[in-house]
């Protein structure tokens, strides 16, 4: 059986790598790993996993993969190797749901809107793959909202974050008096407390337009929520299991 850090070793060189050749060689291959909107042509079932693999950016990249070593590591270490993949990529598809089924709720309304006001199904398709803009209808929508529909239809989103939001809640429940703190509040607090609270942020961005920058917070949502449950199952499971 490979070692407790072996796993976590593996998956961040995997995701180092995939980054190097994606960011800077361009390679189309690669970029389909991404995942895209359902509707979207270049979506693919597969993307619900492979997604995992690719990062934005060196900073999304360093990011995730720092905390994957710093709070997966004990993870693996307890749980032990096959445990922890399951749950790893168990979190990052939970959350790759939760994300698209969201965004499909908020294209539909949208789309929906558009529909009401005599614009055929097939004409809002054609302007959506086209990239075509039809002033008329940006005017009665709105800009913002019409701009909207687009990012949804045309931005795949990428990164580990949505397992890594699941290894947080596992550590919160695993080490729950750990001291954690943020760079911008250097102030230790138990890890019970830190991850709803971050949680709850994600959850606040994502429910309104105060976001800063192009963050997937209902990935991160998702991932957390399927770690819940997940873990809540786990526990369950165990009590039976002890009971005479």
């Amino acid at each position: 059986m490979p070692s407790a850090k072996q796993s976590i070793y593996y998956l961040v060189v995997i995701n180092v790598v995939i980054f190097i050749i994606g960011y800077f060689f361009k390679i189309s291959e690669v970029q389909a790993l991404a995942l895209y909107f359902p509707l979207n042509e270049k979506f693919n079932y597969y993307q619900v996993l492979t997604h995992m693999f690719m990062h934005g950016g060196i900073s999304h990249l360093l990011f995730n993969m720092y905390a994957l070593w710093s709070f997966g590591t004990p993870l693996e270490t307890s749980w032990q190797t096959p445990k922890f993949l399951i749950f790893y990529f168990a979190t990052g598809i939970g959350a790759a749901l939760l994300y698209t089924l969201v965004n499909y709720y908020q294209f539909s309304v949208i789309f929906n809107q558009i529909v009401a006001l005599g614009y055929s199904a097939e004409t809002i398709q054609t302007m959506l793959t086209s990239g075509y803009v039809d002033s008329n209808l940006v005017n009665q929508v709105g800009k913002s909202t019409f701009m909207e529909l687009m990012s949804i239809f045309h931005s795949p989103v990428v990164g580990a974050s949505g397992a890594i939001y699941g290894i947080l809640v596992a550590f919160a429940f695993t080490y729950p008096n750990a001291k954690l703190s943020l760079i911008f509040l250097p102030i230790p607090i138990n890890a019970k407390y830190f991850v709803p609270v971050i949680i709850a942020g994600d959850l606040f961005f994502g429910l309104t337009k105060y976001s800063v920058g192009n963050i997937a917070h209902f990935a991160h949502v998702g991932g957390a929520v399927t770690a819940l449950i997940i873990i809540l199952l786990w526990k369950r499971n165990n009590n039976k299991m002890v009971k005479p």
